[in-house]
């Protein structure tokens, strides 16, 4: 079965909650899965990682979950106004796969949550974007059809959705749930077109 890769990384939940609503839309597409994965801690002088299997949530990526996805959709929380180093730290470690052109004309998308709704959504999903560019994949995002982008102010951009999180880390609401759903079905929709025009 083709799968699309939800992958993230999430300290306090958020971004997992997000990777879930994603994965939600993705499952409504008959003829393609969803496949969550995660990336282990980094500090700044190594990976922090414990074991090979985290104790909870989904497992960790390897590169041949990204090689043989359809498709990508990639979540960080913001670290001002950028992606998180142990998301970084993993895309660094694909270079093969753009050797190899494996990722090339594969769709995909980027989601995101802050603290604060100045805390750098949109510099954060573009600074996603950059290395899936480099990879060669189609970048797709939420268009302005999305009713929900209009609704109110705790998350989605039409680079991808997301959330206001607050200090408290409050759970997603029903309008940044939908809209995380819906860029899920989407991106399956064109993952599963993408690989027929390819065939």
């Amino acid at each position: 079965m083709p799968y699309l890769l939800i992958l993230y990384y999430s300290r306090y939940g958020s971004l997992a909650q997000l990777a879930e609503a994603i994965a939600s839309g993705v499952d409504e597409v008959a003829g393609i899965e969803s496949r969550l994965r995660t990336v282990p801690a980094v500090r700044a002088d190594h990976e922090v990682m414990g074991s090979d299997i985290p104790d909870d949530g989904p497992l960790f990526c390897t590169l041949d979950d990204l090689a043989n996805c359809h498709g990508l959709a990639l979540g960080s929380p913001g670290r001002f106004g950028n992606m998180a180093a142990s998301l970084k730290y993993f895309l660094e470690q694909s270079s093969s796969l753009w050797v190899s052109g494996k990722l090339v004309g594969k769709p995909a998308s980027v989601f995101t949550s802050t603290t604060t709704p100045h805390g750098g959504q949109e510099s954060t999903l573009l600074s996603m974007m950059i290395p899936l560019l480099h990879h060669g994949m189609i970048i797709t995002g939420l268009p302005f059809t999305e009713k929900h982008l209009h609704d109110g102010f705790q998350g989605g951009t039409p680079y991808g959705s997301s959330h206001v999180a607050g200090p408290s880390h409050r759970p997603l609401t029903d309008e940044v749930r939908q809209l995380a759903r819906h860029q899920g079905k989407r991106l399956a929709q064109l993952a599963l077109k993408v690989g027929t025009d390819d065939e």
